[in-house]
């Protein structure tokens, strides 16, 4: 399966720590080594870059490991292949535009029949069931909402509401962003945190490295960062419970809504241990 991470914040910050431990695990500490990419918000528009090749060992990579790049939100995705082959058109995330503003959208999971949801304006330019999915979720908002709903928070129960029956076609957790919110949603694992003043220090679990936050931040800062599992091993990370959606915006979580069921599903045996252990 792959590996997503999304950072929202109220001031822009770069993404290097987090990215440096994430990007380890796309054939190095893990086997996601079938791709990944990495977009930046720029108020409404994101910019996109997208690699086939394994991200522990790519120079792109290597250059976003080690070059702050200031944003307000950011979404990251390495790929271990499930549908469609290995090439720059199945690479996450994902973008389109919707309300005069780019959607950026990356997903950890597999679904079934994916192909044969129902397409209008957004149409999908590889093969993966993700990409497919996207271009369906968007279409059911675009067929919600003529308009951006000038109530966002309709917005939020919409995207929450159409994922939930997106994901009874398999495992859907996913990320997304417009640039002002971010949605996250948990089918099986995901977990965030928020990063708020007073600031502490965190270790990467993929990396030995450290910092002191409290360093490099403002008493005003507020940073939220989403993950499949834990990026450090020194922090308090909050999981998700199946079946629902978090909705953040300037580094605040807003709301937790269900979105769909909970599917009774076989825990892989490699993931036994962690799943049974509770939640923070």
């Amino acid at each position: 399966m792959c590996e997503l991470l999304a950072m929202d914040c109220n001031n822009p910050t770069d993404l290097v720590f987090s990215f440096r431990g994430f990007s380890k695990r796309g054939g190095c500490t893990g086997p996601h080594g079938d791709g990944w990419g990495l977009a930046f918000f720029e108020g409404r528009a994101a910019r996109v870059f997208l690699d086939p090749n394994a991200c522990s060992a790519s120079p792109l990579a290597e250059f976003f490991r080690n070059t702050p790049v200031k944003t307000l939100q950011a979404l990251a995705h390495i790929r271990k292949k499930t549908r469609g082959h290995v090439k720059l058109a199945n690479t996450h995330p994902f973008q389109r535009e919707l309300w005069g503003r780019h959607w950026v959208f990356a997903h950890n999971g597999t679904l079934r029949d994916a192909d044969a949801l129902k397409l209008g304006r957004f149409r999908p330019v590889g093969t993966t069931d993700s990409e497919h999915a996207f271009c369906s979720l968007l279409e059911m908002l675009r067929a919600t909402f003529r308009d951006e709903p000038a109530d966002p928070t309709a917005m939020d129960d919409a995207i929450a509401d159409h994922a939930g029956r997106l994901a009874r076609l398999g495992t859907f957790n996913f990320v997304m962003g417009n640039g002002d919110r971010l949605f996250a949603r948990c089918d099986t694992r995901l977990c965030h945190i928020v990063r708020r003043y007073p600031f502490g220090r965190a270790t990467l679990k993929d990396d030995d490295v450290s910092i002191d936050f409290g360093a490099v931040t403002t008493p005003r800062d507020r940073v939220a960062v989403v993950a499949t599992t834990p990026l450090t091993v020194d922090e308090t990370w909050v999981h998700g419970d199946p079946a629902t959606l978090w909705v953040f915006r300037r580094g605040r979580l807003l709301s937790t809504l269900p979105s769909g069921v909970p599917i009774a599903r076989k825990v892989p045996r490699h993931l036994r241990a962690t799943a049974a252990t509770p939640s923070p």
